[in-house]
């Protein structure tokens, strides 16, 4: 299984098969507006829009489930990201990202790559980053910010 295997309903509640990302470097990021790593957002906004034209997706994964810090529906979220960060690039409908209906892309990234004491996600922000066939090749903390990541993006990029 590799991520291309998923199919996932976007936030304006089209389904998407991730199998169109197929050659394609994506970084996938549970967030939360309210949380206080949001200002990632535009970090997350300027990479995507410097490195889209070359291949990168930044799929964005809205979750309630770190201190009720992203209550809204999924009008309001869209809505909160574009207005605040002016987020662009694709985000999710409001998803379980940990527990008993996890959703099964964030079981696959986290059973890929665990994080330090077990599998689960500890918090808003944890970053994956997917090479252009689908595997997962890195799990990022909450607190490393998106320039921290650019080189890798360049080297999938092959930039």
């Amino acid at each position: 299984m590799n991520l291309h295997d998923y199919k996932v309903t976007m936030i304006d509640g089209k389904t998407k098969d991730l199998a169109e990302y197929k050659g394609s470097v994506v970084l996938i990021v549970n967030t939360a507006t309210k949380c206080g790593f949001a200002k990632q957002f535009s970090q997350l906004e300027r990479l995507y829009e410097q490195y889209k034209d070359n291949g990168l997706v930044i799929l964005g994964f809205p979750s309630n489930q770190f201190l009720n810090q992203e209550p809204g529906d999924n009008d309001e979220v869209l809505t909160a990201c574009r207005k605040n960060y002016g987020v662009s690039f694709p985000l999710t409908e409001k998803v379980d990202v940990k527990g008993a209906d996890i959703h099964p892309v964030f079981e696959f990234l986290t059973k890929a790559k665990p994080g330090l004491l077990n599998e689960s996600i500890k918090w808003n922000f944890t970053k994956f980053l997917v090479n252009h066939n689908g595997d997962v090749v890195a799990r990022y903390a909450p607190k490393t910010k998106p320039e921290a990541i650019e080189s890798k993006i360049k080297e999938l990029l092959e930039l």
